[in-house]
């Protein structure tokens, strides 16, 4: 978001204790990762169930501006890329009748229904047929941090690596705007702050009177290693949906399946061992394969309103967060509406 305001013009302060953080996941310390790094980056806007309302016009409007944001952005980072086509797997005739449905409405999306007979390259032994997506897919989301972080060092945005803990209307005779508050004992003024704290959004909110709660929802992931089985991928989609579970191809060999979804912020083992064995459908290969990583993050869902919270609470005080899992896929849509309603300069809070 930084990045595309600041290429618009904007003066830009960026504040976020994860600036420094090093742009990869690790694992086995009990922590959960937040944000963009524990993400697997799928992007699923054109099979979005629904055909109208707010949810389905923020998805068309990143997939039409996520190919100009790789474009722009290969040129700091050219292994950024958008990886396609995305393929659902039907688990019934319902499910089945859903995409038919889909494909028959979205045909001038890319979508298209395969019959059974068509997927037993990818899936030997599917019962049912699925659903091609052939614009949606995934971007690397590890990459794409790196390529963002190149791009705003050319820019000009000011990164300050702290957490925000308090944001207080500044009286007149400070200038008027916002003063925030930070960990390490600074104190920044701002015109206009845009919120992005994810679940510490609430406790920034809530002494300005805006109370906006959030629940978390927590999602483990994990990295395979194939002993048996496809190893090169040479036949499979960029993504592959079954049960509601996501299969990455990750290189030879390896990968990604994610992720669960499980209330709260413990990691627990049932969600994982459901999902490593896809409800019990899983193949004989996925079932033996090895673990490499294993990794869990926390999602922000709002509380009875529908993500994302995207609202201009007063003049010069703009919320944009809970993606819930959509993080990555609503980022250039999210931009553009904050973007639209920017007064004068704007202090961008990510994390706090």
């Amino acid at each position: 978001m930084a990045w595309h305001l600041a290429r618009q013009g904007h003066r830009i302060t960026l504040i976020d204790p994860g600036l420094e953080e090093p742009l990869e996941r690790t694992s086995g310390d009990g922590n959960h990762l937040t944000g963009t790094r524990a993400s697997l980056g799928v992007l699923m806007g054109n099979v979005f169930r629904r055909s109208s309302g707010r949810g389905w016009r923020l998805r068309q409007r990143s997939m039409a501006l996520w190919p100009s944001w790789v474009c722009a952005l290969q040129r700091q980072e050219p292994e950024l890329i958008l990886e396609t086509p995305l393929l659902q797997l039907a688990d019934g005739d319902e499910t089945l009748g859903r995409m038919r449905k889909l494909a028959d409405t979205r045909s001038a999306c890319g979508l298209s229904l395969l019959e059974r007979h068509q997927l037993q390259a990818v899936w030997p032994g599917v019962t049912h047929g699925g659903l091609l997506s052939e614009r949606d897919g995934r971007i690397n989301p590890l990459v794409l941090l790196k390529a963002l972080r190149k791009a705003l060092a050319d820019l000009p945005v000011t990164g300050v690596a702290a957490a925000v803990e308090t944001i207080r209307r500044a009286k007149p005779g400070q200038g008027g705007g916002w003063r925030l508050g930070c960990h390490d004992g600074s104190c920044l003024h701002q015109d206009t702050v845009v919120i992005c704290a994810a679940l510490n959004s609430p406790a920034l909110l809530e002494p300005l009177g805006h109370p906006r709660p959030m629940q978390p929802v927590l999602g483990q992931a994990l990295r395979l290693e194939i002993t048996s089985g496809p190893t090169d991928w040479m036949s499979w989609p960029a993504v592959l949906v079954h049960r509601g579970y996501n299969l990455i191809p990750d290189g030879h060999g390896h990968v990604l399946l994610g992720a669960t979804v499980e209330p709260g912020e413990r990691s627990e083992p049932e969600p994982l061992q459901l999902m490593r064995h896809l409800e019990d459908s899983a193949p004989e290969w996925l079932r033996n394969a090895k673990v490499l990583e294993h990794w869990s993050g926390l999602r922000a869902r709002p509380v009875e309103r529908p993500a994302p919270l995207l609202e201009r609470l007063e003049p010069g005080l703009l919320l944009a967060t809970g993606h819930y899992r959509n993080g990555v896929l609503l980022t250039p849509a999210t931009a553009e509406w904050v973007e639209q309603h920017l007064e004068d300069s704007v202090s961008m809070i990510t994390r706090s």
